[in-house]
């Protein structure tokens, strides 16, 4: 899709965050942009912030297949078509202890958002996509589960690998039938140094009541950048930030230009993917994942939270 003027695009997960940033993005490309987002006051700020008549939002909740297709049918019905589905809405769960110890419900909450959101994204809009011969699938993923998971983090990486593999086989189908539509799976990065702040960093926000734990913990959701920067600090380090406008930057580069990985080759990720490959080529341990990791609390901690 070099020609992205006047094309119709939603994004899930589209009231703050990344999911900001690509709307914003895409509205600077001359596109007509439907923001998608469970929380429906801060997706009408966001509308209300814009002011224009080229961007709405519709509230969505992609764990059902029905909110997505009526999101589907809103956007054509507004915008006269849709060319493009950025399936962004992404959770962090908050889980508690080591993988064995998660509470099953944390389980369930990410991988109804973070896999089968992606995928009633899918079956909602793709058939439009192809039926018209025209447009693009973008689904968020990220470097911890694309490249390597974050061993102390588990849940997370389980779900976005789960993305990366879906989306690298909804590329190769879309090649067998020899369509026209794209796909690109967005890792988030930037050449800038620096964490990516988002909402995903909350763990536990806007949990919906079945999916509650029985923990006082569960309408208190934990900040989990915050934690980071308290281990970098008492470490002698900064957590400097990086501009989320680099990931909208590379969301529109996939779009544009095709581009199925849409990321920035950072080295330190190259070397653990190179890593990563030789372990499972001589069939040795993944000891790339014992180094230690700021980003995520130890085990031991984890256990005590």
């Amino acid at each position: 899709m070099r020609e992205l003027r006047d094309k119709v695009a939603v994004v899930t997960g589209g009231s703050g965050g990344i999911g900001l940033a690509i709307g914003e993005a895409m509205l600077a490309e001359g596109m007509k942009v439907v923001l998608a987002d469970i929380t429906e006051d801060t997706l009408a700020q966001a509308v209300k912030e814009f002011g224009r008549d080229d961007v709405i939002g519709i509230p969505v909740d992609v764990t059902n297949f029905d909110s997505l297709e009526a999101l589907r049918d809103k956007t054509i019905e507004h915008f006269g078509g849709v060319h493009v589905i950025v399936n962004n809405a992404a959770v962090g769960a908050g889980a508690k202890g080591s993988v064995w110890e998660h509470h099953l419900n944390d389980w369930k909450w990410s991988l109804d958002v973070n896999v089968m959101g992606v995928i009633n994204g899918m079956n909602a809009f793709i058939p439009t996509l192809i039926e018209q011969n025209e447009g693009h699938v973008v689904n968020t993923s990220s470097g911890n589960g694309a490249y390597y998971p974050i061993a102390s983090s588990g849940m997370y990486p389980v779900t976005k690998a789960a993305v990366t593999t879906l989306t690298e086989c909804l590329w190769g189908q879309l090649k067998e039938i020899n369509s026209e539509v794209g796909a690109s799976v967005l890792l988030p990065s930037s050449p800038t140094p620096g964490v990516l702040a988002t909402g995903i960093w909350k763990a536990g926000a806007n949990r919906p009541d079945r999916f509650l734990r029985n923990d006082p913990d569960d309408n208190n959701p934990r900040d989990a950048l915050a934690e980071y920067r308290e281990r970098a600090a008492a470490a002698g380090q900064e957590v400097p930030e990086a501009p989320l406008s680099d990931v909208a930057d590379l969301c529109i580069r996939g779009i544009r230009d095709d581009l199925f990985w849409a990321t920035y080759p950072l080295e330190g990720m190259m070397e653990k993917l190179d890593d990563r490959y030789a372990s499972m080529k001589n069939l040795s341990p993944p000891e790339y994942l014992r180094e230690v990791n700021l980003m995520s609390a130890a085990a031991d901690e984890r256990s005590k939270q």
